[in-house]
C-alpha cells in the first residue's frame, strides 16, 4: 500500500486530494479507496469543492462509505472535485484544480466533476474512489484520466449520505484501475438501503463471466456524433474492430432523437434541481466561488415548478421511446468525450463538449462505463464509453470487460517519474 506521506506528496503535487486521512481509516486489510468530497464520512468536513463546507462535521459515513468499510476496505482520504460537482472539465477556481497526470509539463483538464478520484487512482494513490455522476461526472474524468469509471442506473446504489446536485439524475458509482475492480466495488455499494434504493446487488462475477459472443450493438454514425478529435476518431475504430473480432456484432444506427436533444435538457434539469437544493447556499456564499460555477446555478432560478414538473414528464416520455429503440441491442457504444485533455488555459468554461457523448446516460437513466482505448498522438488517454439498457449493468460491465481483455490497455498508468515519483 503507498505510505500516508507519499500519498500526501505526490497527491499533493497533483491535487488529488483535501484531505489524506493518517492513519486510514477502516479495521480491514483489503483494498484502498478514496471517496470525492461531496459524499460524508462522519466528523469529516465534506467540502463539496468550495470554500465553505456543505457540511463542516457529518454525524455519520455515506451509505456507501460505510458498506466498503464493512467489508473490509480502507478510506484513505478526501478527493477533489469541481465545486458542488457543477462542471465536466475538472476546473474549480476556488480551491484548485487536480493535474492531469498524463502530461507533467501542461496543465491540462482532469475531467469532472469527479476529477480528483480520477486522478487519484490513475496516479495509484489508492485502488479505487468512490465519484458521483449527474452529467457524466464519473465517466469524464475516467476518460480523460485514462481509468475505468462506472455509472449506475438510478435505484441500484444509495445516495444516502451524498450531497446532492440534481436529485432526480445523480447517481453513485466507482473508478478503478480495471473493470474487475470496478465491478466488485459496484457489488459492494448496491442493494436496497431501507429507502429509494430497491434494486441489486450487484452481481460482479456473473457480469464478469458472461460470453458477449453474439450481442448485438449499436454505435452512431460519426455524422451523428459531435466533431470527434481524429486520434480518438482513429481508437474508437480500432476498439469497434476489436469488438466485432469477439463475435460482437456492431450495427450502425440512429438514435431516436440527435444525441443534443438528451444533452440540452440535461443540463436544463441540473440548473433547475441545483438551484433549488444549492440556491441558498450560491447566495450566501456566491463571492468565494467559483463563478463559473455560480452562473451555472443562476441558469435554474427563474424555473417554476410547473415548467420543472413538464420537464419530468417530457423526460419520462424520452425514456420510453429510447428504450423502446434500444430493446433489440445489449448496449450503444461511443467515445466517451469527442476530445482529449485540453490545456486548462484553454478552456472555454461556456462550452461542454467532455459531456456531449456522456449526459444522454443521466436523462435517460441509463448504465454506463468509459474504458481506456488508447493514448493520443500526445500521449493523453480516451475512453470507450459502454451505455446500456435502462438496468442493465450486467451488460454494461461485461461489455466493458471484454473489451479490456483485448484493448492492449490493461491498467496501463502515466510515467510519474517527472512528477518526482
Amino acid at each position: 500500500m503507498v505510505s500516508v506521506s507519499e500519498r500526501r506528496r505526490l497527491g499533493g503535487r497533483l491535487h488529488a486530494f483535501t484531505q489524506v486521512f493518517d492513519p486510514p481509516l477502516g479495521a480491514g486489510d483489503g483494498p484502498s479507496f478514496a471517496i470525492k468530497d461531496l459524499i460524508d464520512v462522519a466528523g469529516v468536513p465534506t467540502g463539496g469543492g468550495g470554500v465553505v463546507p456543505l457540511d463542516p462535521a457529518p454525524a455519520q459515513n455515506a451509505v456507501v462509505v460505510q458498506r466498503l468499510l464493512d467489508a473490509g476496505y480502507v478510506a484513505v482520504g478526501k478527493t477533489h472535485t469541481v465545486e458542488l460537482a457543477f462542471g465536466g472539465w475538472g476546473t474549480n477556481r476556488a480551491v484548485g484544480a487536480p493535474w492531469n497526470p498524463w502530461d507533467a509539463t501542461v496543465h491540462r483538464a482532469p475531467g469532472g466533476s469527479s476529477s480528483g478520484s480520477a486522478v487519484a487512482v490513475a496516479s495509484g494513490l489508492c485502488d479505487v474512489a468512490l465519484g458521483t455522476d449527474t452529467g457524466g461526472s464519473i465517466r469524464i474524468p475516467a476518460a480523460a484520466s485514462g481509468v475505468v469509471g462506472v455509472k449506475p442506473g438510478r435505484g441500484l446504489v444509495s445516495t444516502r449520505g451524498v450531497q446532492d446536485l440534481a436529485p432526480s439524475l445523480d447517481t453513485v458509482g466507482p473508478l478503478a484501475r480495471s473493470v474487475a475492480d470496478a465491478a466488485r466495488v459496484l457489488e459492494i455499494i448496491s442493494g436496497p438501503d431501507g429507502g429509494g434504493v430497491v434494486r441489486g446487488p450487484f452481481d460482479a462475477r456473473a457480469a464478469l463471466s458472461a460470453d458477449v459472443r453474439g450481442w448485438k450493438v449499436a454505435v452512431l454514425p460519426m455524422g451523428a456524433m459531435p466533431a470527434i478529435d481524429p486520434d480518438i476518431a482513429g481508437l474508437y475504430r480500432a476498439a469497434l474492430a476489436r469488438l466485432a473480432e469477439l463475435g460482437v456484432e456492431i450495427v450502425t444506427a440512429r438514435t431516436p432523437r440527435p444525441f443534443a436533444d438528451y444533452f440540452i435538457p440535461n443540463g436544463w434539469l441540473m440548473a433547475a434541481e441545483g438551484w433549488r437544493v444549492r440556491g441558498a447556499h450560491v447566495e450566501a456564499n456566491r463571492d468565494v466561488m467559483d463563478r463559473w460555477v455560480v452562473k451555472r446555478f443562476e441558469g435554474g432560478r427563474g424555473v417554476s415548478d410547473a415548467e420543472l414538473a413538464q420537464a419530468l414528464v417530457r423526460r419520462a416520455a424520452d425514456q420510453r421511446e429510447f428504450q423502446d429503440w434500444m430493446a433489440p441491442y445489449a448496449a450503444l457504444l461511443s467515445p466517451t468525450a469527442p476530445i482529449p485533455a485540453p490545456p486548462i488555459e484553454t478552456i472555454d468554461e461556456t462550452a461542454s463538449p467532455f459531456s456531449a457523448m456522456t449526459r444522454a446516460g443521466n436523462y435517460l437513466d441509463l448504465p454506463a462505463a468509459s474504458v481506456p482505448m488508447g493514448l493520443t498522438g500526445e500521449g493523453l488517454p480516451a475512453g470507450l464509453q459502454v451505455m446500456g439498457r435502462m438496468g442493465a449493468e450486467t451488460s454494461v460491465v461485461a461489455l466493458a470487460a471484454a473489451f479490456e481483455a483485448v484493448s492492449g490497455w490493461n491498467g496501463r498508468g502515466p510515467d510519474l517519474s517527472r512528477f518526482g515519483a
